[in-house]
Formats: C-alpha cells, sequence, structure tokens
C-alpha cells in the first residue's frame, strides 16, 4: 500500500513521463526541412543587426521593478475599495495610511531620481595643482 507521499511521487514520475514522451514523439513525427531562412534568428519580422549581447543602460531594469512593485500594491487597494465601508472608520484609516505609505515610497524614489529617463551628469572633483602633498611619516 502506498503512503500519501509515495502517490505524490508516482505522480511526478508519470508527469516527467510524459512531458519526455511529448517531447520525443514532436520530435520524430514533424517534418525537418530546414533552410537558410527558417536557420535565422527571428526578431518580430527584423533581420538581426549586432551582436546580441548588448549592455542595456540599467535604468530600464529599475524602471521595472518600480512598476511592478507599485503596480501590485495597487492591484491590492481593489479588494479595499470594495469592503473598506463594511469596517467603518478603521477600514477607511487602514486605507489612508497604505495610500500614505504608497505615496511616500514613490515620493522617496521621485526624489532619488530613479523616476527619471536621462542621466545625471556625473561631476568629478578637481584638485588644486598647488595645494601642498600630505606626507605620512614612516616609523622606523
Amino acid at each position: 500500500m502506498l503512503t500519501e507521499f509515495g502517490k505524490i511521487f508516482i505522480f511526478f514520475l508519470v508527469a516527467i513521463l510524459f512531458v519526455v514522451v511529448a517531447v520525443l514523439a514532436s520530435k520524430f513525427l514533424r517534418p525537418s526541412r530546414p533552410t537558410k531562412e527558417k536557420l535565422l534568428t527571428y526578431e518580430c519580422g527584423e533581420n538581426a543587426e549586432g551582436s546580441p549581447w548588448v549592455k542595456f543602460n540599467i535604468r530600464f531594469y529599475v524602471v521595472a521593478l518600480i512598476f511592478l512593485i507599485f503596480d501590485v500594491e495597487v492591484v491590492l487597494l481593489i479588494p479595499w475599495a470594495m469592503v473598506y465601508k463594511q469596517f467603518g472608520i478603521a477600514g477607511f484609516l487602514v486605507g489612508a495610511v497604505f495610500l500614505f505609505l504608497l505615496g511616500l515610497g514613490m515620493a522617496y524614489e521621485w526624489r532619488k531620481g530613479d523616476l527619471e529617463w536621462e542621466r545625471p551628469r556625473i561631476v568629478v572633483p578637481h584638485t588644486k595643482k598647488d595645494s601642498p602633498e600630505v606626507k605620512i611619516p614612516v616609523n622606523t
């Protein structure tokens, strides 16, 4: 008699076997007529130009992460908007605190400059050539 874990193990084995059989069957049954056009990299109908290992600006990732964070938080407001009247003033205050923290986070990101698309100019500090050099005495 199988235990519950044994049934789960058999389920996973059947699932893996199903995937392997499906992949192998599709490999053997499909027609194989490779042409030059079929072997090219497909990029939405455009011819590929340059190396695929292009370094993207980190701002793409930062903007995407900020979008995901705030988007998920705004989605949490939908259930709150549906039921906050049932909880009275306490439900309203919980939502107000949440919105305040959401606005505070947005203001922080704005102040930090992560919402700006243009790169900030890097200011290189200049030293005076006439300033005396500091020499550290060495104890011998």
